[in-house]
């Protein structure tokens, strides 16, 4: 099982990180240990200081297949849900700076929390689908799915044309505007359509 991440697919985040608008679908990817099981606590790294929430639609590959027609991609994922990208930014600033791969910043253990997913055919609004997250209680991001840059067909249809997409991968499709810091002590709370699908506290 794959987890594919897209990067700077909201344009408020892009401008938020002050980074360069990308002209087609920029992804990486983490391994299956980034996954947190359900009930178990985020262990906050001690190789970082500064651990960032960035809260995402999580689309389910349902069919395997690779270099997918962006007009078929639809018939490729099935369900949905809202996880997040943990991410060191220290980490990550100090491999940009260098020109180094910044995997150790994204894809380390437990890094990508997922909630329960969701059949898209149950949504009320596949067009525009709400999420984000609360901490501590207060909702310190929400987005829309209309304001992604490049929709899931187009996502599902590039990172194809590379990776072989497998029944079981997970596809974070990128983050809005309001990523931010999390400490020690907090508690994270994922909402899909307003619903609370995953919650969980950082030890």
């Amino acid at each position: 099982m794959k987890i594919i991440c897209i990067g700077r697919n909201y344009l408020a985040h892009v401008k938020e990180l002050d980074n360069a608008l990308p002209t087609e679908p920029m992804f990486f990817m983490k391994p299956e240990t980034a996954l947190l099981p359900e009930g178990e606590p985020f262990p906050y790294p001690d190789f970082s200081k500064e651990v960032h929430y960035e809260t995402e639609l999580v689309l389910h590959i349902c069919k395997t297949a690779k270099a997918i027609d962006e007009e078929k991609a639809s018939e490729y994922y099935d369900a949905i849900t809202v996880g997040i990208d943990f991410t060191a930014r220290d980490l990550q600033s100090r491999c940009k700076a260098k020109g180094h791969p910044w995997e150790i910043a994204k894809a380390f253990d437990y890094s990508a929390p997922i909630g329960k997913f969701k059949k898209i055919s149950e949504l009320k609004c596949a067009d525009d689908i709400a999420f984000g997250v609360k901490l501590n209680g207060e909702w310190v991001q929400q987005g829309h799915s209309r304001d992604m840059i490049f929709s899931f067909d187009r996502i599902i249809s590039h990172v194809s044309q590379f990776v072989t997409l497998n029944e079981g991968d997970i596809v974070f499709t990128g983050t809005p505007q309001g990523v931010g810091e999390v400490h020690v002590g907090d508690r994270l709370e994922l909402f899909l359509e307003g619903e609370s699908v995953f919650g969980f506290r950082v030890k």
